[in-house]
Parts: structure tokens; C-alpha cells; sequence
């Protein structure tokens, strides 16, 4: 058996990222940059003024109270033809050009109408005062964003801003999914006595979507070479195909002889963790395969640590280490043996009112239920000691939101 990390790190040294395609911009989000984001225009393309007020002479406004004749009104989108001259100012408001002559912007609440167009500004205000220059946000030719980026909303609008309408973006790694046994049957068809309802293909349908790919689902294949053969020909032209189920030692784990008839070469089957020891990776005539426990805790936490990482190598995506930390438990948890293991859990506030992790006094890996209500795992190393509560421990915190898994 290997560790996780050599494991992952075999993983990440065999896969490449995708090609890229170019998308609209309002397509993008949600993808990853192939291209860095360069902008096309300068933000904003000229002095503006931050406030509604009065475009002015620094100069003139200097000593206050004072009465400056207003000989024009430029509102956003517009432009003011004239310049400003000694005595006079523009009645201005946010995001309008500043008027040539002008340096400095008295804000309406600093000022009264005087009559007979005048203005009445009863405080000072230096050069530069709300005043926004040209390029403040960012300049053309500026890379406002890097390759390499998950596309949020902050980051469409930012592209919008720099006027770029099409963003170069990774294609969706096509992951084709393949569930396997006897024992399985998909929610809605006829259960046997014997059998128990799928719910890898659907979950992994379903990861895969939240993680960036595309999924292409397989269906279910018995537990027979011929089948299993004839199954995976439908990911030839796929970027990675997932198995769940059939990778492990007894006679009906056929994935790996049901793969050898398309040449397949192996690279590890076991990995020295808890839940999840069964794993296999390789490739098929050149498609990266990666055969996930057919037990669904198993497969989901394999998932989280294995196949999410290969989509975001395929992506060119590094997540830097998102959703891993470290909290103090807020249970005992007993000492480990020689295999890593990941102790599903809540994060829950202690008495004292700061954020701790606690593990699920049962870690029976086929409780989906425990599964789907754990908001984190905690990561035990090999032969790990006992830990008290508030030992600070590492955990892996789930994703939230339309992106959960």
C-alpha cells in the first residue's frame, strides 16, 4: 500500500491541463482562465469626480466662505465643454467627467445656493479631493486577472469593467462514470431482495458537475468481464473515466480484467487509508482511469481527495489548500493504526463560544446519512496518539453552497 500523498502527488504527475476554448463573457463564470484577462480600456478613462458637488479651482475655494459663479451642470455620461476659470465652478455629480480647469470637487454638502447663479461653499477643499484619475481602477493593457482563475462573480464583473466580451477559458474535463456489481440497482428500477438502490452514479454525477467537469454516466455494469468491457467503450475520447466498485481482491471485482481488454496499464490498486482502502489508478488506451470503492462513503471521501484533484489538474486550477485548517476537537477521539483516516464530522461552537470539530461517535462507512450531515473530515495520520479534547487537529472542510459535495 501507498500513503495519500503519494498517491495524489502520482496522480497530479500524470494528468496535463485541458486546451482552452473561448467562451462570451457571461459564459464564464464558474470556469478556469487558460488566458490571463487583459483589459481594453483604462478605468476610469478620465478624472471623475467621486461626489456630487461642485467642480472647482483648489485655488479659488482656499479661504471659505466664498461665492463662485456656477456656469454649467455635467452629470455622469455626460461632458463639459468649457473650462473652468478663476471664480467659477460646474455643478458636478459622481462619475462625471471632471471640466478642464478644474482640480478639486467641493461636495454639495458643503455648499448653498446663493441666487442669481451663484454658490455659496463654506468649506475648503485641497487639489485632488474626490476626485478620481484616470486609471485609478486599472489601465489598458493591464492583466486584471491571471490564468489559472476560477471565474466568480466578482471577477465577470471586473472583465465586464476592462471590456472584454469573450474570456479564453479550460474545457470541462469530460469524466466518464461507471458504476459496477450485481448488488445495485438505479433509484426507481425494481429492487431485488438482494440488492441495494445506486447512489455512486448519481453522487459522483453530481461531484463532478461541482467540481468543473462535465459527466458523461455510464450506467451500471454487471459483475461480468464482457459487460464491464463493453461498458467503458463509451469513454474513449473521455479526459478521465471514474469506476466505483470491483477493484479489490475477491472473485466478483472484475473492473480490473474488464479494463485489461482495452489495455489497460496500472499504476497502484491500494492506498493506506480509512474509509477507502480499495483504489485504483492507471490508464486506458491513454485515458486516465481512476477506480473508486464501490462502498458510497467510501467513494465520496476517495472523491473528495482523489478525483477532485485530478479535475482541477485537468482544469490548471490550484485551490491552494482551500477548505483545510486546523481545530480544536471537541471530543476525545482514540489512537489510530497504520492507515490515515478521515473521521467525518460537525463543526460545532464549544462553551467557550470559538469554533471546534467533532467527530461522529460512529464512523461506520456505509452511514450516508452521517455523511451528508458532516460538514468536515478529520484527518488522524498513521499510528496517530490518542487526542483529548481540544487537541487541534487537521481538517478538511466540505465546500458550501451550489458547489456542496
Amino acid at each position: 500500500m501507498i500513503t495519500v500523498e503519494e498517491a495524489q502527488a502520482r496522480m497530479g504527475a500524470d494528468v496535463r491541463p485541458l486546451p482552452g476554448e473561448v467562451v462570451p463573457l457571461m459564459d464564464a463564470f464558474g470556469r478556469v482562465l487558460a488566458e490571463p484577462v487583459v483589459a481594453r480600456r483604462t478605468q476610469p478613462p478620465f478624472a471623475a469626480s467621486a461626489m456630487d458637488g461642485y467642480a472647482a479651482r483648489a485655488v479659488d475655494v482656499a479661504a471659505v466662505p466664498t461665492t463662485l459663479r456656477v456656469v454649467g451642470t455635467v452629470p455622469a455620461g455626460a461632458t463639459f465643454e468649457g473650462r473652468v476659470g478663476s471664480g467659477e465652478c460646474v455643478r458636478i455629480f459622481t462619475g462625471a467627467p471632471v471640466p478642464d480647469g478644474a482640480d478639486a470637487i467641493v461636495i454639495q454638502e458643503d455648499t448653498e445656493p446663493a441666487g442669481d447663479g451663484t454658490v455659496l461653499v463654506r468649506e475648503t477643499a485641497v487639489a485632488g479631493r474626490y476626485v478620481r484619475p484616470a486609471g485609478l481602477d486599472f489601465a489598458t493593457g493591464d492583466a486584471v486577472l491571471p490564468a489559472g482563475r476560477l471565474v466568480g462573480a466578482r471577477d465577470l464583473g471586473l472583465a465586464a469593467a476592462a471590456n472584454v466580451p469573450w474570456l479564453s477559458v479550460r474545457r470541462r474535463p469530460r469524466v466518464a462514470i461507471l458504476s459496477t456489481g450485481n448488488e445495485i440497482a438505479m433509484p426507481g428500477d425494481p429492487v431485488g431482495p438482494s440488492q441495494i438502490v445506486s447512489s455512486n452514479g448519481p453522487a459522483l454525477v453530481a461531484f463532478v458537475i461541482a467540481s468543473g467537469g462535465q459527466p458523461i454516466h455510464l450506467g451500471n455494469a454487471p459483475d461480468d468481464v464482457d459487460a464491464i468491457g463493453r461498458l467503458v467503450e463509451g469513454a474513449m475520447g473521455a479526459d478521465l473515466l471514474v469506476t466505483t466498485g470491483g477493484v479489490s481482491v475477491g472473485e466478483h471485482d472484475l473492473v480490473r480484467p474488464g479494463l485489461a481488454r482495452h489495455d489497460l496499464s496500472l499504476d497502484f490498486w491500494k492506498v493506506a487509508m480509512r474509509p477507502g482502502k480499495p483504489l485504483m489508478f492507471g490508464r486506458m488506451a491513454g485515458v486516465p482511469v481512476l477506480g473508486l470503492p464501490g462502498n458510497p462513503v467510501s467513494c465520496l471521501v476517495c472523491a473528495m481527495l482523489f478525483l477532485r484533484p485530478l479535475i482541477d489538474a485537468l482544469l490548471g486550477l490550484d485551490r491552494g489548500g482551500d477548505g483545510e485548517v486546523r481545530l480544536p476537537l471537541a471530543a476525545p477521539v482514540p489512537a489510530n493504526d497504520r492507515r490515515q483516516d478521515y473521521l467525518r464530522a460537525r463543526i460545532v461552537i464549544d462553551p467557550s463560544g470559538a469554533t471546534a470539530v467533532e467527530p461522529f461517535s460512529r464512523q461506520d462507512s456505509s452511514m450516508m446519512a452521517r455523511l451528508a450531515a458532516a460538514d468536515a473530515l478529520v484527518v488522524r495520520p498513521p499510528n496517530a496518539p490518542a487526542a483529548p479534547a481540544g487537541t487541534p487537529v487537521p481538517v478538511l472542510r466540505f465546500p458550501v453552497g451550489h458547489l456542496r459535495v
